[in-house]
């Protein structure tokens, strides 16, 4: 927390409005527009919420298809499901881990050529680090295909200078629990097409037409951002700057003290942008002394918590045999039950090769302990730890 939270809370109690409605839920949409460069904000219960009005604004529907990056967190797909939709995953660029915007051009001509063009695009900004937007925006323009920019794990982060988000036809955030700021629960949607956004305000408030009676001409959601949490938003995205400082020093104290090691890389950061390190993501390739379930299995019986990379989409099985974008062209995905096992502690099960981007990140890499309250000796006590096991 901030510090100020329990202020903000007191003029939210005070003005009596403890609904999905209020000055605090509307100081903090224009806090938000005003920080991100976005005209129009709508504040939601969840960034996974606000990908759902995204994906219905766009029109998505039954027997329609969404591309979006494997390497991602199921939410960032999931709403295009409920709508009807189904997946076109694209494998990653290994330079910066997000969308490959060229395997993007390979499935959208692919897809024009089958008269079977996708609803949407959903470009992912991954673990901090924005996704190349200029070049996804060229890929799709000329085939008139909106991009929706799930910018839930970015906010902070900056692409050509200007803030993660800004680029996509639509953009959404999360401020969940474990992102670089929170309101406990909840999210936010913005736009600068001012159509768009007061239909999915609309819909957030249950479509309720605008009589004295409660009249709905559509179905609609409970999807508002209660005013109290937004009491909370207010406070921490005064301190954005400050959390997006503290994430990367946490980063360059985990390179300074563990670059060193045999076999351990780290995420890199791409030349376009500026990442906010959400989460320091470690790698350890194949002449390292540990795979990364055995490490995080110790850090775990030494009380600190790191998890694995997401596990990529098409090896969900939730979507066994949704088609997957590779430099080998396309292909089915499909569960994998050797991958599925990354919490389970029979490591060896686990496939030394890979055939996409996606897979070998999530077979080498280690999300590392990286919350803002950490302190210089928290690190120093997981480098510590890491180091048993790697030198």
């Amino acid at each position: 927390m901030s510090g100020a939270e329990q202020a903000h809370l007191a003029q939210a109690f005070a003005s009596n409005y403890v609904a999905p409605v209020g000055p605090q839920v509307e100081a903090f949409e224009k806090a938000f527009s005003d920080a991100s460069g976005v005209p129009h904000a709508l504040a939601l219960n969840s960034g996974t919420a606000a990908l759902h009005l995204a994906f219905r604004v766009l029109g998505v529907g039954p027997g329609d298809t969404v591309c979006c990056s494997t390497l991602t967190f199921i939410a960032s797909i999931a709403p295009a499901l409920q709508l009807g939709a189904s997946p076109v995953f694209i494998d990653v660029d290994p330079a910066s881990w997000c969308m490959d915007p060229e395997l993007l051009a390979r499935a959208l001509a692919d897809a024009a050529a089958r008269r079977c063009l996708p609803k949407a695009v959903v470009a992912v900004d991954l673990y901090g680090q924005s996704c190349d937007m200029d070049r996804i925006l060229e890929v799709c323009r000329p085939y008139g295909i909106p991009v929706i920019e799930d910018a839930a794990e970015a906010l902070g982060a900056t692409y050509k200078g200007v803030p993660a988000g800004q680029r996509g036809d639509l953009a959404v955030y999360s401020f969940n629990g474990n992102k670089i700021i929170t309101t406990s629960a909840g999210g936010m949607l913005v736009s600068r097409n001012r159509e768009w956004m007061e239909k999915c305000r609309y819909w957030s408030k249950q479509a309720r037409d605008p009589v004295p009676h409660y009249e709905h001409s559509e179905s609609g959601y409970n999807y508002g951002l209660s005013n109290l949490l937004a009491a909370v938003g207010c406070a921490q995205l005064a301190v954005l700057a400050e959390r997006v400082q503290a994430k990367r020093a946490i980063f360059d104290q985990y390179v300074a003290q563990l670059g060193g090691l045999p076999g351990v890389t780290f995420m890199p950061e791409v030349s376009y942008g500026c990442s906010s390190r959400w989460l320091t993501v470690m790698q350890l390739n194949e002449t390292s002394r540990s795979t990364p379930e055995a490490l995080r299995l110790l850090l775990e019986r030494n009380n600190i918590e790191a998890r694995p990379v997401w596990k990529p989409m098409h090896l969900q099985p939730v979507f066994a045999g949704s088609p997957v974008w590779t430099m080998q062209g396309m292909r089915l995905g499909a569960s994998d039950r050797g991958l599925q096992g990354v919490e389970q502690s029979a490591v060896g099960a686990i496939r030394r090769e890979s055939s996409s981007i996606a897979e070998t990140f999530f077979r080498t890499g280690l999300c590392l302990p990286s919350g803002t309250a950490m302190t210089a000796d928290d690190v120093a006590r997981v480098c510590e730890v890491v180091r048993r096991v790697l030198q």
